[in-house]
């Protein structure tokens, strides 16, 4: 979620190399609870890991750190910047004087694992002793992606909602006057932005591969509001009519915009997601699913078209949740071998619910802020089409994807069934939802 690269971009490849740190650090630490003992009004020093390395984010954090250190005098914070989850997890797991006493991760998938193994403390009795009510501070995918099982190991701190990018002047070209609102409607603006030029295109209205940066299925099911898990912790892929829906809806639309074979060798040839040849910038591709960093990146590529921005388009029988989208983000916690927890938790409770501090970030990142009070208030600095991703954090129909106890192990497996369906590897849709789902129930029976 970094101005740079976001969350989405680092987690698959750590999902499947996580698990053995954090189960070790389970071992090292335990299912450790709150408890602490340290007195947070006397001088102390207290170490903050982060993920965060281009210039303008580092200052960010510079800024963030320096309003807290100017809140506590007492409480001085040592910085430590551009570090891996990896890195994190093995000091998580290992402690000592110069191992992180709070860390904040890109990683919102691994929060069950993060919870589950004891790597980070609950923070529960930290917000209860300060009488604030995540429920009512945080928006509802926030609230839910930082916690797993009634253990609320992390908080949010800030996020990213994703929406739908859209050339407004190859719209009015195309005779387009709105962005779409259903599914439908999408396909027939898709296809009517697409400009064949032999076996490739002179423009694609809309890159549908799940290979085409942000076009994840997670992304995608969002605007399903799908049930990943029923109530007993079983994969609910096969049985909730959304995922079925999901994935026949993006296999259509790479069939329907000329298989995958043609767009994967077109996709081949454009620019990477986060230079200023990206596709979108230089008006190959039409609509771009993607995040609210995108606006800004967008705009420093000086394309030669006016950017259009809204909420992603949701299936035709659930028009009236017209608005919603996917939301992530950065998450905060307490490190469980830490001995400053009281100390620690001024600075969490600092950057993840004092108003001006999550407003200040949020201008200075231009990411969403991650509390409705900041999400409200008069001191956010954006371009107006920013506004949408202000609205989608907020709308109650937003959604997340649930935590487990192996991380997101279960949404790169999902993934696959897409990579598998879409190229055709995969023929029945409704086999490989069951094998799919299977598999998930297997591997997060492993990992207990």
């Amino acid at each position: 979620m970094p101005t740079a690269i976001p969350e989405v971009a680092r987690k698959a490849a750590f999902a499947l190399t996580a698990s053995a740190v954090l189960l070790a650090a389970a071992a090292c630490t335990g299912q450790s609870g709150s408890g602490a003992t340290d007195d947070p009004s006397k001088d102390t020093t207290i170490n903050f890991w982060h993920a965060w390395s281009a210039p303008n984010e580092v200052q960010a954090v510079k800024s963030l750190i320096a309003g807290f250190e100017k809140a506590h005098p007492n409480i001085h914070v040592n910085v430590v910047g551009n570090m891996t989850d990896d890195k994190i997890n093995q000091a998580l797991r290992s402690g000592g004087d110069k191992a992180p006493d709070v860390i904040s991760s890109f990683t919102t998938n691994n929060v069950g694992k993060f919870c589950s193994s004891g790597a980070l403390i609950d923070l529960n009795p930290f917000f209860k002793k300060s009488g604030i009510d995540p429920s009512t501070t945080f928006p509802k995918p926030m609230n839910e992606y930082t916690q797993f099982d009634g253990n609320r190991c992390t908080a949010p701190l800030l996020g990213d909602a994703y929406g739908l990018y859209y050339n407004k002047t190859a719209f009015k070209k195309a005779g387009i006057t709105d962005p779409p609102k259903t599914w439908s409607e999408f396909e027939a603006d898709a296809k009517k932005l697409t400009v064949p030029d032999g076996d490739s295109y002179k423009q694609l209205g809309f890159m549908p591969n799940y290979h085409g940066w942000e076009t994840t299925t997670e992304h995608y099911f969002g605007q399903f509001s799908p049930t990943y898990f029923d109530k007993s912790g079983k994969s609910d892929l096969a049985k909730d009519p959304a995922f079925e829906k999901g994935f026949s809806l993006q296999k259509r639309l790479v069939d329907e915009l000329g298989g995958f074979q043609k767009l994967e060798k077109f996709r081949s040839t454009l620019g990477d997601e986060w230079g200023p040849k990206h596709p979108f910038h230089t008006g190959q591709v039409a609509m771009q699913l993607d995040g609210e960093w995108r606006l800004g990146m967008a705009l420093a590529a000086k394309p030669k078209f006016d950017i259009g921005v809204a909420p992603l388009p949701v299936p035709d029988d659930q028009v009236a949740q017209y608005g919603k989208g996917y939301i992530t983000g950065t998450i905060a916690g307490i490190a469980a071998t830490s001995h400053k927890r009281n100390a620690a938790w001024e600075l969490v409770k600092y950057m993840t619910t004092n108003t001006d501090a999550v407003v200040g970030f949020s201008n200075d990142l231009h990411n969403v802020p991650s509390t409705f009070a900041a999400l409200k208030s008069p001191k956010l600095k954006y371009d107006p089409r920013f506004k949408t991703f202000l609205d989608i954090a907020s709308n109650p129909n937003s959604t997340t994807t649930p935590a487990s106890v192996n991380g997101g192990v279960y949404l790169v497996t999902i993934q696959q069934l897409g990579f598998d369906y879409e190229s055709g590897k995969v023929t029945d849709l409704k086999s490989g939802l069951k094998t799919t789902a299977a598999q998930i129930d297997t591997d997060i029976a492993q990992a207990k």
